[in-house]
C-alpha cells in the first residue's frame, strides 16, 4: 500500500476510535477494549493486515506507555495525592513483590507451570494500568486520598515491574540470586528517581524564565522535557518510567505559563498514544491461538483478582499502619483490591519475554490478553456500584475545570466545579455561611439549566452546580470546608467536622 492509503486508513481508525470513546464513557468501560477490538478486526481475523513482530511491539509499546505516564503526571494534582504517596509507594514496591511471589506460587501449583515462567507471568500481571486507572477513576466521585492512592500507585508501579520482567526475561538461562536481583532493581529505581527529580525542577525553572515567542511552544517544551528525563534515565541504566512520571508530576504542578493548554496538549497526545498502542496490540494478537489460553488465563485472572490483589493490598495497608504512615480502613482496602485494573501495561510487558525468545512466552502473551479483556469487562463497569456498596463514594467532591485564562494564571488561581448531591447538607446553606477564606468565592451557580451570579444570601440547593474560584494557597482549605459543610451543615466547625476526609 502507498503512503496515502496508510494515511487514509490511519485517519479512519483514529476517527472511529474517537467516536467509540463516547460509547465507552457511557458504559463505564475503559476505552482500551474498543481500541483492542479495532486491532483484532484489522488483523488476522479481519482485514488481514500483517503484524507479528514482538520486538517492534515492545519498542512502540514502551514509547506509548511513557507518553501515557507523562500525561498522567502532568494532570495529577499533587495536593490531592501527596497524602496518598506513602501508601501508593508501598503498594508499588511491597505490594508488587507480594503479587509476584504469591501469584507465581499459585499458578505453578494449579497450572503446573515451570517456576521461571510462572514468575514472568506473575511479574507481567503485577502492575495496575495507568491508562485504565486514569480514564475510569477520574470519572468516579472518590475521596481525594483514595483516588490519590490508586492514581499514584498506577504511576509508580510500572517502573519496578518493568525492571522485574526485563531481568527475569534476560536471565532465564542464568538466573541471578535474590540479593543481586533486588540490588539491580534498586539501583535502576534510584537512578530513575534522581533523573526525574533533577529534570522536573530544572525544566520548570527554565520555562518560567524563558519567554517563548508562541504559546503553542510551551506544551511541546514541557512534553519534550519529560522525554529528556525518560531517555536520560534509560541511557544511565535507570528506570525511564519512574523518571518520566516524576518529572511530569513536578512540571504539571509547577506554576508554568499556559498550564491548561499544556495539559490539554498532553491529554490529546496520550489519547493518540492509547489508540495507536491498543490497535497495535490487537493486530499483534492472533485469535486462532486464543482458545487454548482461555482456561489458564481465567484461572490466573481469578486468582489475581480474588486472592493475590487483596492479599497485596492487605499486606501493604498493614505495613503502612505499623510504620504509622497512614491507616486504610477495610472498606477502602476492599475498593483498592477491586479497582486494581489491568490494561495496556501487562500486554506490553508480555511482549518482552516474547521478544527475548523465552520458552512459553507466546502462551503468556495470549493468557495476559484474555485476562485483560475479561477482567476489564468485569471490573470497569462495576466500580461505581462497588464504591456505593462499600460507602467510599464522595459525590459532592470538587474537581478541577481546565480553563485557559490569563487572569487566573496571573492570580495563580484554580477553577473548581462542585455538584451538590441530593442529601448533602449544603442544601439550604447561604453563600456567606460557607465562610470561605479570603481568595475564594462562588462566582456562578448553574440551576435547572440556567446560570446566575449568586449574592451572599443566595441559598444553595440540591443538584446545583457551583463554580468556585480559589487561589492555590487556600484551595485545600476551600475543599475541606465544602466537605465538612456537605456532611454536617453550616455549623460543621462547631461540631468539630474539619472535612479532612
Amino acid at each position: 500500500m502507498t503512503l496515502d492509503v496508510w494515511l487514509l486508513l490511519g485517519s479512519v481508525i483514529v476517527i472511529a476510535a474517537i467516536g467509540s470513546v463516547r460509547i465507552a464513557h457511557r458504559s463505564g468501560l475503559p476505552s482500551l477494549l474498543l481500541f483492542l477490538g479495532f486491532g483484532l478486526v484489522l488483523g488476522d481475523a479481519g482485514f488481514g493486515i500483517p503484524f507479528s513482530s514482538p520486538e517492534a511491539a515492545r519498542q512502540i509499546g514502551m514509547t506509548a506507555l511513557a507518553l501515557i505516564l507523562a500525561e498522567g503526571g502532568l494532570t495529577t494534582n499533587w495536593s490531592h495525592v501527596k497524602r496518598s504517596v506513602p501508601m501508593a509507594l508501598i503498594l508499588a514496591t511491597v505490594g508488587v513483590a507480594v503479587s509476584i511471589v504469591l501469584l507465581a506460587l499459585l499458578v505453578q501449583a494449579l497450572l503446573g507451570i515451570e517456576p521461571t515462567t510462572a514468575l514472568i507471568l506473575a511479574a507481567v500481571l503485577a502492575p495496575t494500568d495507568a491508562a485504565a486507572v486514569f480514564s475510569v477513576l477520574r470519572r468516579l466521585p472518590l475521596p481525594p486520598r483514595l483516588a490519590g492512592i490508586l492514581e499514584a500507585e498506577s504511576g509508580f508501579n510500572d517502573a519496578p515491574t518493568v525492571i522485574a520482567v526485563v531481568l527475569l526475561s534476560t536471565a532465564v538461562a542464568d538466573p541471578p540470586s535474590i540479593g543481586l536481583f533486588i540490588l539491580d532493581a534498586g539501583i535502576e529505581l534510584i537512578i530513575g528517581a534522581a533523573v526525574g527529580l533533577v529534570v522536573g525542577p530544572a525544566g520548570a525553572y527554565a520555562l518560567r524564565r524563558v519567554a517563548l515567542p508562541a504559546s503553542g511552544l510551551y506544551p511541546i517544551a514541557v512534553l519534550a522535557l519529560t522525554f529528556v528525563s525518560y531517555a536520560g534515565a534509560v541511557l544511565l541504566h535507570g528506570s525511564g518510567f519512574l523518571a518520566i512520571y516524576l518529572s511530569a508530576l513536578i512540571l504539571g504542578n509547577s506554576r508554568l505559563p499556559h498550564r491548561a493548554a499544556t495539559r490539554g496538549f498532553a491529554e490529546g497526545a496520550a489519547w493518540l498514544a492509547q489508540i495507536g498502542l491498543f490497535v497495535m496490540l490487537g493486530l499483534l494478537a492472533s485469535p486462532k491461538e486464543m482458545p487454548s489460553a482461555v482456561i489458564p488465563g481465567l484461572i490466573a485472572g481469578t486468582l489475581l483478582v480474588l486472592v493475590v490483589r487483596p492479599a497485596s493490598v492487605a499486606v501493604s495497608a498493614l505495613l503502612a499502619r505499623l510504620m504509622r504512615l497512614t491507616r486504610v480502613r477495610w472498606r477502602e482496602q476492599a475498593f483498592l483490591s477491586w479497582a486494581g485494573l489491568r490494561g495496556a501495561i501487562p500486554v506490553v510487558l508480555a511482549t518482552i519475554p516474547w521478544a527475548e525468545g523465552v520458552e512459553g512466552s507466546k502462551s503468556i502473551f495470549n493468557q495476559v490478553f484474555i485476562i485483560v479483556i475479561v477482567f476489564t469487562l468485569l471490573q470497569g463497569p462495576t466500580l461505581p456500584f462497588v464504591a456505593r456498596v462499600l460507602k467510599v463514594a464522595a459525590p459532592g467532591e470538587a474537581h478541577d475545570l481546565e480553563v485557559e485564562s490569563a487572569p487566573l494564571e496571573e492570580l495563580q488561581a484554580d477553577l473548581l466545579q462542585v455538584k451538590v448531591p441530593v442529601g448533602s447538607r449544603l442544601h439550604g446553606v447561604e453563600i456567606f455561611e460557607l465562610r470561605f477564606p479570603v481568595g475564594a468565592a462562588v462566582t456562578l451557580i448553574v440551576r435547572e439549566g440556567r446560570s446566575f451570579v449568586p449574592s451572599n444570601t443566595t441559598r444553595i440547593r440540591a443538584d446545583d452546580q457551583l463554580l468556585v474560584v480559589t487561589t492555590a494557597a487556600c484551595r485545600d482549605q476551600v475543599e475541606r470546608r465544602l466537605r465538612a459543610v456537605s456532611r454536617r451543615g453550616k455549623l460543621a466547625g462547631w461540631y468539630g467536622e474539619r472535612g479532612v476526609e
